[in-house]
């Protein structure tokens, strides 16, 4: 059971009326879902001068206007849990895919297509969150050029709780899209190719047939399709609401958050705009730019993404505050 204490200087709400000249840092585990403390400081705890070591925060630029490989995956940051990737499709893979190892969440940053699984197809297009079950077999048919961000998780991917919130908040089950039950489009060839990734490791099963065969399915196992575009986020005008009340997806020891647009909170009721500092202990942070306005750094262009190690201050940086 959590016990509450207090000392000094401190505001009744937190993120909202910061006493002057102080400014307020969030000590949380979990990663915004767990306990957590408000530390109000004499200086932003992110003005450092200069950083040695593992803990630097990084920017990594326009991942997509990098000479990365084409037409396949790249892995850009990974540890024990996930791995995220950037995929530049110009072409349809040259084979069928199957990861065994993980499953799988596309995020289409660019181009529109299709996607043929063993469940049946999904038309995609810019903004659509893509998410294919650990062992589903799979081709994508881009329809121009394609940027995707893709995330593999050692574990699933759920929806979070929602609580109080009830059953049709951020979105409507309605805006979540499933495949109906069809066969491959490509027929009449003398060879189908599937790599299956297991262990690292690629395997290549070759099919007189296209692996694409199934002519209905039901369960509760099936890839999904929601646009980032349909998803409705939780707004207060009087408190700035956490990144926990932002997330998409759970997986085990980490979420995915979308960030949406949405109206600033009312500068009447002194609630703080701009994401507050914090200290994230038991999370990395990885932040990945889509479009629009992101107010907690400046000079940051859509396609770029930045990393921010656990154990070190992060918050609006000074531009962004002002």
């Amino acid at each position: 059971m959590e016990s509450f204490k207090s000392s000094g200087k401190f505001t009744k709400q937190a993120h909202v009326k910061i006493p002057d000249g102080l400014y307020e840092e969030e000590h949380g585990r979990k990663g915004f879902f767990g306990r957590v403390s408000q530390l109000y400081h004499e200086n932003p705890p992110v003005n450092w001068k200069n950083i040695e070591g593992t803990l630097k925060p990084r920017c990594i630029p326009p991942l997509f206007d990098k000479k990365l490989p084409k037409d396949e995956r790249v892995a850009v940051l990974f540890n024990q849990d996930c791995v995220i990737n950037v995929l530049h499709l110009t072409l349809p893979m040259k084979s069928f895919f199957r990861n065994a190892d993980f499953d799988e969440l596309f995020f289409i940053h660019a181009g529109d297509g299709r996607v043929e699984t063993s469940y049946g197809p999904l038309q995609y297009k810019k903004g659509d969150y893509i998410n294919i079950p650990r062992g589903t077999t799979y081709k994508f048919y881009p329809s121009d050029e394609n940027k995707i961000l893709l995330i593999e998780s050692r574990s699933e991917f759920e929806e979070p709780d929602l609580g109080l919130l009830g059953p049709n908040a951020l979105y409507d089950q309605t805006a979540i899209v499933t495949p109906e039950a069809a066969v491959g489009s490509e027929q009449d060839k003398e060879n189908y190719v599937v790599e299956i990734k297991r262990l690292g490791e690629i395997t290549k099963v070759t099919y007189p047939f296209n692996p694409l065969d199934v002519q209905g399915w039901k369960g509760s196992v099936y890839p999904k399709l929601l646009s980032i575009y349909d998803i409705c986020p939780i707004m207060s005008h009087k408190y700035h609401v956490p990144p926990s009340g932002h997330t998409t997806f759970v997986a085990r020891n980490f979420v995915v958050c979308s960030f949406v647009a949405r109206p600033l909170e009312d500068s009447k009721e002194g609630v703080l705009k701009v994401p507050f500092y914090h200290s994230n202990i038991d999370f990395d942070e990885v932040l990945f730019y889509h479009e629009g306005d992101f107010f907690s750094r400046d000079n940051i262009d859509a396609g770029a993404m930045t990393f921010h190690p656990q154990g070190i201050n992060h918050g609006p940086h000074p531009k962004a505050f002002e």
